[in-house]
């Protein structure tokens, strides 16, 4: 049955990108007067041989921190990025590198769907850290810690991942499906057949992280899609 729901799910992307006026623009992430800092602080830096945006979060205390492109409006579509992930000097024992993209942000950003990887999980010596390399959360009523619990396993998944390096991420997202690829990987890393803020929401796109993480961001393209 996932199987199906997969190639269904390909099959109607696939025709959607056919039929609709497609084209992958790229976001520029320096010298772009569009980025709107939410509780993060931006800086440009050359980082691994790479022009990159080094996004880190103000306040240890706020749960929200996104570096926010106030000109694109996004509801189905690819996002493409690549991003690199470690752990701030002051970070937590807790912190995990955290680093991913934000969609569907409205206005406030006080809901948005988010994937999002913990680095230092991927290649970590206990199995249960590895199961939790990546997440799918929707801000605020389904932070990580309540999909654990309710739904254990279903929306975090194991992918390879090196701290600090360069990581291409790609995100598909039709209706209330989306599908999150690492590594130019074939196969989505996860998916997500059920986004809880439903069908019909669009908003912003925007960088994300979270506490204890010193986060780098080059490269990002949006292709949408009606």
């Amino acid at each position: 049955m996932k199987k199906f729901s997969l190639l269904i799910f390909t099959l109607l992307l696939i025709s959607r990108l056919a039929t609709a006026q497609t084209t992958k623009v790229p976001i520029p992430l320096t010298n772009n007067k569009n980025l709107i800092p939410v509780n993060t602080t931006i800086s440009e830096v050359d980082y691994l041989g790479k022009a990159s945006l080094k996004v880190v979060k103000t306040e240890k205390n706020l749960d929200v921190s996104l570096v926010k492109i106030s000109d694109v409006n996004f509801k189905n579509g690819v996002i493409e990025v690549e991003l690199a992930g470690k752990l701030a000097q002051d970070a937590i024992e807790q912190a995990r590198g955290f680093i991913g993209i934000a969609f569907r942000i409205n206005d406030d950003n006080s809901k948005f769907e988010c994937f999002y990887l913990r680095p230092t999980n991927g290649r970590a010596n206990e199995q249960i850290r590895r199961n939790h390399s990546v997440q799918y959360i929707s801000h605020p009523d389904f932070p990580w810690y309540r999909l654990r619990k309710e739904n254990p396993g279903e929306y975090e998944s194991y992918v390879d991942l090196e701290v600090g390096a360069w990581t291409k991420v790609k995100i598909e997202v039709l209706d209330n499906q989306a599908k999150l690829y690492v590594h130019d990987n074939l196969q989505p890393t996860l998916i997500v057949n059920d986004l809880k803020l439903g069908n019909d929401v669009e908003g912003g796109i925007a960088l994300w992280i979270a506490i204890g993480t010193e986060a780098y961001f080059a490269n990002l393209q949006v292709t949408k899609i009606n």
